[in-house]
Order: structure tokens, then C-alpha cells, then sequence
């Protein structure tokens, strides 16, 4: 990450990073088949210290904003240390046909671990949510959270306070959307939008179809 930092993710290559670890190219390629590969490591460990960083809110907090804005803080305070190296490699992840995509097949696997921490999110949260809602939920609060991803990656205030803000609020916006969709009428509404993120966003059918096999 420090290399890519320095040189730019296009310019650092397999052989300078195997050097800078002090192992052997066909060593470095034993374990990861790519630079792609490297970051999906990085996608992976990033996921893994989320879900550590959030079990304190979690495991105290029954109220929803809470729990969503806990969630969305974690995962800034996490991701804090690369913000100069997500800036880097953006422009490739931006890119729907990049492995690098948060949408691509390659990233399922960190995709559906920050879905599971939303699907904690309203499972342990006080307030209800419709069982026809209990999987789509989950994936508009991490598509809400990919907003906020977007937006720190540009964030230049200092401390990147106005994305922090941001969190908070879209917290309390969406603890309202949640708590309208427990009203009948509006549930097809909540469809409408999910069905709209799944048929337009790349790699969004694909996380459907796996939370629908057995």
C-alpha cells in the first residue's frame, strides 16, 4: 500500500512489491495471482477489522440510528489510515469491468461481509423491520453506505469531518426510511427501489442470486 501510495497503483508492479517484502516474484505470485488480487486482500482485511470495530456499538445499542451511525463511524475510523491509497486505486475500482469493482464477483466475498454487518444492524435493533424486507434492507444500507465510501474518497475537510457528518445524518435519514417501511402501503415502494439497484448497478444480481441459494 505504501508503493502505491508513492508511485500510483498503476505504476507499482508485482516484481517492486515482491522486492520492497523481501520475497521472491514467484513467491509473491504463489499467493496472489495479481496486483487486483493484492487489493481484494485488502478489501478482505478491511471487512474483518469492521467487524471487529463494530461489536462494541452493536452489542450495547438497540436503537436503530445508533446502530447505523455506529456502523458507518467504525468503518471511517477503520478506513482513516488509507485514505490517501483509496484515492489512488479509485479510478480502477470506479471501473465496472475492474475486478477492483465493489460490484464485480472478484469482491462478493467483502461485499456480502459488510452486508451481514447491516443484516446485525436491524436484526438486533428494537425497531422492526417486515420479514418480506429482511433481505433487501441489509443491501440498501450497504449501497448507502458505498454513498458514503464515495464521498470520503474526495473528502479533503480536515480530519474529513464533513464525511463524518455526513454518516450522521444519512444515520437519521435512513432510521426514517426503515421505520416508514414498516406501513404497508409503502413496502412496495422499498421493492420498487431494490428491484432498481439490482437491474441497473453491476454485480448487485449476482449478491441476490448467492443470498438466494440454499
Amino acid at each position: 500500500m505504501r508503493l502505491f501510495q508513492e508511485r500510483g497503483y498503476d505504476k507499482t508492479t508485482m516484481r517492486a512489491i515482491a522486492k520492497e517484502a523481501g520475497v521472491s516474484v514467484g513467491n509473491a505470485y504463489y499467493y496472489f495471482a495479481s496486483k487486483e488480487h493484492l487489493i481484494q486482500g485488502f478489501y478482505d482485511r478491511i471487512a474483518t477489522e469492521h467487524r471487529m470495530a463494530v461489536r462494541p456499538v452493536l452489542d450495547r445499542e438497540t436503537d436503530l440510528e445508533a446502530r447505523i451511525a455506529g456502523v458507518l463511524r467504525a468503518w471511517l475510523d477503520v478506513s482513516e489510515p488509507y485514505h490517501e491509497f483509496a484515492a489512488q486505486f479509485f479510478k480502477n475500482a470506479a471501473d465496472p469491468d475492474s475486478p477492483l469493482s465493489p460490484f464485480s464477483s472478484e469482491s462478493e466475498p467483502a461485499r456480502e461481509a459488510a452486508i451481514s454487518v447491516h443484516r446485525e444492524v436491524l436484526a438486533g435493533s428494537r425497531s422492526k423491520v417486515p420479514a418480506e424486507l429482511a433481505d433487501i434492507l441489509p443491501q440498501l444500507l450497504w449501497l448507502s453506505q458505498m454513498g458514503l465510501v464515495l464521498y470520503w474518497v474526495f473528502d479533503r475537510s480536515p480530519g474529513h469531518e464533513r464525511s463524518r457528518r455526513l454518516a450522521e445524518r444519512g444515520a437519521r435519514l435512513t432510521t426514517r426510511g426503515v421505520s416508514l417501511a414498516r406501513f404497508r402501503v409503502l413496502r412496495p415502494l422499498v421493492h420498487e427501489v431494490h428491484e432498481l439497484f439490482t437491474d441497473f448497478l453491476p454485480g448487485m444480481a449476482q449478491t441476490v442470486a448467492a443470498r438466494k441459494r440454499p
